[in-house]
């Protein structure tokens, strides 16, 4: 005797017949949706939806989304599907503008998200932290990045690139030179830049690139198996969450940098010592605000105080070392742009006697073209992703978003629109001449994103990266070598922007300072 029937087979059916419904529906519940409102969309897989390529690791997420901005091209917007979930995809720079500035207050958030319970060190970070929390952490956080204060990190930044410096000389890299790895060189010596500018650390990559530091910051950005599903979900499905309770920094990183953290914390309270620094100012929001009970949500103590020193720590590090790495990749490739920019580093280090100084870094207006024309073809984070608070009615259409439509702008499409930049893959730093940006549309280059959920560390990146370009280019010449890759092939893995197989160019020590 069966449970339902007189036969098993019969009670299998009828047990499967609702399973089966239910996934039917789950599977169709938004069929047709964006068609169904007049925009435009592309073929899907009933189970991956438009994002399958991503999910099976085949393409990186920043070239995924460029392709499906070049698939609706004239167009002002498209939607695409993640599963059979609905997301939105603006690509017009009106647009664009409307979501980042005039209508902040309706994409006030990111649609990337930590577990609030489970990973505090994700989910406090200044990088994914939701409204309103976000706006006073960013109100108190700014302060750390005043000229005056800037200028203060340079001069320890200054420390760091002597030991850049030293570094390359002990490669004896005179004659023919030798073939470097960038990537890693550059992540070396960001990270040596952060934790000294921001936590009165010496970590010492560039003279042991095994050291825990660098170990965290390898494994935060690798690209595991375990690592890349966390992303994912992460950054596009953070529904699933609270089902797989994913680490934004990984789990041993994540153990690693709260340890470290409250060690310094703990240790300038009690020497009383004062830096000027990232972790003085922690301290400070601590002792103002550690007991708020108006602070819903959120606690200056705890994991929460800890995840904005290793929110700074990963966004320093890894955004610098990217664009500093590029650069060097693209001077090798055009010995001309080199040349350019040795002579213009030459003449001002003339000019100053030799030393290399805050307003030399950050006023060379070659040298800010050459970095802004790399973060055009290789922004470090190639999208921005913001989610709708309410229903919003898309300017100059009648579509409507419902309240919580995921919104990404595929900035990596924009930077590569020879609309906006004529033979896109060719690296020109004219292209950011004061006259070329001036005939540009607004909102078709935005690498530290825009509006008020920009990056505000921005300017604390671009003085690494400058100054490490400065560093290196004074003093060697950069050329492809066997491993150099050409074209570009980038990691199909990567959530950032990272090279398939490594960065490697040949350095050779310059005989004369003309190079």
């Amino acid at each position: 005797m069966a449970l339902l029937t007189a036969s098993w087979a019969v009670d299998g059916i009828l047990l499967l017949m609702p399973f089966t419904a239910f996934l039917y529906y789950l599977l169709t519940r938004n069929y047709k949706y964006w068609a169904k409102r007049g925009v435009m969309e592309i073929p899907r897989t009933p189970l991956l939806g438009n994002f399958g390529d991503c999910m099976l690791g085949r393409t990186s997420p920043s070239e995924h989304l460029h392709g499906l901005y070049n698939k609706s091209k004239g167009l002002p917007y498209m939607g695409f599907y993640i599963f059979n979930k609905p997301y939105f995809l603006a690509r017009d720079p009106d647009l664009v503008k409307h979501i980042l500035v005039k209508d902040f207050h309706v994409f006030a958030d990111r649609h990337v998200t930590a577990d609030e319970i489970h990973d505090r060190l994700g989910y406090a970070n200044p990088f994914l932290i939701k409204n309103p929390e976000w706006k006073m952490l960013r109100t108190k956080l700014t302060t750390i990045f005043t000229t005056g204060k800037l200028k203060k990190m340079f001069d320890l930044m200054l420390l760091i690139a002597k030991d850049l410096e030293q570094h390359l000389n002990a490669l004896n890299l005179e004659g023919n030179g030798k073939a470097i790895e960038l990537k890693d060189l550059s992540a070396n010596f960001t990270t040596d830049m952060i934790a000294s500018t921001s936590f009165g650390l010496s970590v010492k990559s560039l003279e042991n690139p095994k050291a825990p530091f660098r170990e965290a910051g390898r494994e935060i950005f690798g690209y595991s198996l375990r690592r890349s599903l966390e992303f994912m979900i992460i950054f596009f499905l953070p529904e699933y969450i609270k089902y797989t309770r994913p680490k934004f920094l990984g789990r041993n990183a994540s153990e690693f940098l709260r340890n470290v953290f409250w060690d310094v914390i703990n240790e300038r309270i009690k020497s009383k010592q004062k830096r000027n620094d990232l972790i003085d100012l922690l301290i400070e929001l601590r002792e103002k605000h550690g007991n708020d009970k108006d602070m819903k949500g959120f606690d200056f103590n705890g994991d929460d105080l800890v995840a904005q020193a290793s929110g700074f720590f990963v966004g320093g590090f890894e955004t610098s070392s990217s664009t500093m790495s590029f650069t060097l990749y693209e001077l090798a490739l055009h010995p001309e742009i080199q040349k350019t920019l040795r002579n213009e580093i030459h003449e001002a280090l003339e000019e100053s006697g030799g030393k290399i100084t805050y307003e030399m870094v950050m006023t060379l207006p070659y040298l800010d073209m050459v970095i802004s024309e790399t973060l055009r073809k290789y922004p470090p984070l190639g999208f921005l992703d913001r989610v709708t608070c309410q229903d919003y009615k898309v300017p100059n259409s009648d579509l409507v978003l419902e309240k919580g439509t995921p919104v990404y702008i595929p900035m990596m499409g924009i930077h590569h629109d020879p609309e906006y930049y004529p033979d896109p893959d060719k690296y020109d730093p004219l292209r950011f001449t004061e006259e070329n940006k001036r005939k540009r549309p607004n909102m078709t280059y935005f690498p530290f994103g825009d509006g008020p959920h920009n990056c505000f560390g921005s300017r604390l990146g671009l003085m690494q990266s400058k100054l490490g370009v400065v560093q290196v280019i004074k003093d060697y010449e950069v050329t492809p070598c066997d491993k150099t890759t050409v074209p570009m092939v980038l990691d199909p893995r990567g959530l950032t922007t990272t090279a398939q197989g490594g960065l490697y160019v040949k350095f050779r020590k310059l005989t004369t300072a003309a190079g």
